[in-house]
């Protein structure tokens, strides 16, 4: 079976993939033959929250070909989740999110992720379980086309400790929320971090 290949543009959701899935929302297919990622990004707008397609029968080929025009930035965060059964959620930039940070020289994905975690939460972690998925997100930084990757993990943590947001990375909240009451988050988060919420199985 081919790999299916999401990339998150702005609030925008790009799939490649070999055969057009059953979806519920819109979905619009693009033409494969000399698609430009960064010509079609810049003209995405914000807030738009559409759906996007590329057929390839060789999807991952055509991802890695995608790539090639971009600057990798990978990255790593955690799916957090309290001995209440709570889960860890941050307001960033206006938006709820879930931590997570650039890999720095020396480190694994792992050893990103659950850094990250404890440095903008002030939480320790207990344990790092199963990487979740990974999401791809495009974005211009300067003059370079950047594409982030970025793993996810479960984690949890012993008891509920109390969270103290990392005000210097612009988290302004750190909050513990139930599984039950995701629909604020739901209403203003990036389509990646859905994504991930799904993986972890909280939709």
């Amino acid at each position: 079976m081919a790999q299916n290949y999401r990339i998150f543009i702005n609030d925008n959701t790009l799939l490649i993939a070999e055969v057009l899935p059953q979806l519920t929302e819109k979905i619009q297919q693009l033409e494969l033959q000399d698609f430009d990622l960064q010509t079609f990004s810049k003209k995405l707008k914000y807030n738009s929250k559409k759906h996007y397609i590329l057929l390839s029968k060789t999807p991952k080929k055509t991802f890695n070909k995608l790539k090639k025009g971009c600057t990798l930035i990978k990255a790593a965060g955690g799916l957090v989740e309290s001995a209440q059964g709570n889960y860890l959620f941050i307001f960033r930039n206006k938006k709820w999110d879930l931590p997570k940070g650039k890999l720095e020289t020396g480190e694994n994905m792992k050893e990103t992720a659950v850094r990250e975690v404890e440095e903008e939460c002030g939480v320790k972690i207990l344990k790092r379980e199963e990487k979740l998925c990974k999401t791809f997100h495009v974005y211009t930084l300067g003059n370079k086309f950047i594409l982030k990757k970025t793993n996810w993990y479960k984690m949890t943590v012993k008891g509920e400790p109390k969270l103290i947001p990392q005000k210097e990375e612009g988290i302004d909240e750190a909050v513990w929320l139930d599984k039950k009451h995701l629909v604020p988050v739901l209403k203003n988060t990036f389509p990646a971090i859905v994504h991930v919420l799904n993986a972890g199985g909280l939709l």
